[in-house]
């Protein structure tokens, strides 16, 4: 099955700065291309925060990009891709402010050891944390050489793994789409602001 890509970047015109693999993966971004860069939705105008008590994932690879929101706008992203994935006790919160002051939107799932699971997992994140070990890993692979579906454009910067493990993941990300996402014992609620990390 072929991924469909978040966003691609134009070649040569992003830069992509690895950071070293025990704060785990990446970022990233000296300069965006101006321009038009082709995403497969539009984000919104909010980021949102992933967090996991661990990570583990087969078929790894992350370059840059720029994902662009429904007015135009371009932001610089982390793309990472996970062609199957398990995240135990996940976290994702979002909030904003309203004309009934802050609010927010916290989903829990994949907690009494009965992790979430994704395949075709895509996250275009801004910032990444954790305790990292990826095997048989590659830094420095042209973006569109990657050993996933999802690849990059030619000249840009990229890196691949066979698998990782991200433990204490705390994850900032304007978007994540996945082929298919199970959440088990889904939680979701209304707060007042309250936060993953």
């Amino acid at each position: 099955m072929k991924f469909r890509s978040l966003t691609r970047s134009r070649p040569g015109r992003i830069a992509l700065a690895a950071v070293p693999v025990t704060i785990a993966a990446t970022l990233l971004m000296g300069s965006v291309a101006n321009g038009a860069v082709p995403v497969s939705f539009a984000i919104s105008g909010s980021q949102f925060q992933i967090g996991a008590s661990q990570l583990d994932g087969t078929g790894f690879s992350q370059y840059s990009g720029v994902a662009v929101d429904a007015k135009g706008a371009p932001h610089p992203v982390a793309i990472a891709n996970i062609a199957s994935a398990s995240l135990a006790d996940l976290c994702q919160s979002v909030v904003a402010d309203t004309p009934l002051g802050q609010l927010g939107l916290l989903i829990n799932a994949g907690g009494g050891g009965n992790p979430a699971t994704a395949t075709g997992l895509q996250l275009g994140m801004t910032d990444l944390k954790g305790d990292a070990t990826f095997n048989n890993m590659r830094i420095g692979v042209d973006a569109s050489k990657v050993n996933t579906s999802a690849k990059g454009s030619v000249g840009d910067f990229s890196q691949d793994a066979d698998s990782l493990t991200i433990k204490n993941l705390q994850q900032t990300a304007w978007s994540t789409q996945a082929s298919v996402f199970t959440l088990t014992g889904l939680h979701m609620s209304i707060t007042g602001g309250t936060t993953c990390f």
